[in-house]
């Protein structure tokens, strides 16, 4: 929750399952006072990321700023059980920084397994493939191909200034790492689609669970996909995890990598 004398802080962190609810947070700095001044990265002040500690939910969202440095934003979160709030920002005059916290949603909970490994995934009408491996502590070279219906889809549209936004996070503990693709709409060498390329290093080992943004027709879908680094499988969350802290950007999102 805190790095670099700044500090997550939500006004709760208990949501009723299935239900909408405004969700408020804030950051505070190193002087004590809540952070007002922020850098648009992507063509947004702040990423809000939320999943699932079994990571089967995902959902990448934008909070609207308040007078005082008050973030709000409609969060559903969708069945009971825990979860994980990344917020991904860097402050005026400051680098790139990923705060969390642990979210939790009562009820009857009982964990999921990680979904197998998989080089497909399909989401309303679309496939996306996988290609690339993950190497750990090195740049590992992931393109995705995205097509509908069976033919490639070469006119994907701009999503908050890239044509894919890729979260890489590491099952058990939840270790956090946003990618941006090779290349920008508008440059005049990279291409609207079928295939995104990005360059992601993770830290470690294990299993991690990729969720790829992209955007088209005007919609805005995700891809999931399991894949594994070095040849070692991770731990599977117990069905009561122990909420652990964001590991540190030195070890999990290199230099923020956008």
């Amino acid at each position: 929750m805190s790095q670099d004398g700044y500090t997550l802080t939500p006004e709760t962190t208990t949501i009723e399952p299935g239900k909408a609810t405004d969700f408020r947070f804030g950051v505070t700095g190193p002087d004590g006072r809540p952070v007002t001044g922020y850098q648009v990265l992507h063509d947004k002040k702040l990423h809000f990321i939320v999943v699932s500690r079994d990571l089967g939910s995902f959902q990448h969202l934008h909070p609207e700023l308040a007078a005082g440095g008050v973030w709000s934003v409609k969060l559903t979160l969708p069945e009971a059980g825990a979860y994980r709030a990344f917020a991904d920002f860097a402050p005026e005059g400051g680098s790139g920084l990923t705060l969390g916290t642990d979210l939790h949603a009562a009820g009857d909970y009982e964990s999921k397994a990680l979904p197998v490994a998989n080089r497909t995934a399909t989401v309303d009408g679309y496939t996306v493939e996988l290609e690339g491996t993950l190497t750990p502590g090195a740049s590992s070279k992931l393109t995705l191909k995205v097509s509908k219906d069976g033919r490639p889809v070469t006119d994907l549209q701009p999503y908050l200034g890239a044509y894919g936004h890729l979260v890489a996070l590491r099952a058990g503990d939840l270790a956090y790492l946003h990618v941006h693709p090779d290349g920008e709409p508008g440059d005049g060498t990279t291409p609207a689609g079928p295939e995104v390329t990005f360059y992601a290093e993770v830290p470690s080992r294990g299993d991690y669970r990729l969720f790829l943004d992209f955007q088209h027709e005007g919609d805005v879908r995700t891809a999931a996909f399991t894949a594994r680094a070095g040849g070692a499988s991770a731990p599977v969350a117990t069905s009561s995890p122990t909420p652990t802290a964001t590991p540190s950007a030195s070890d999990s999102h290199g230099d923020h990598n956008h």
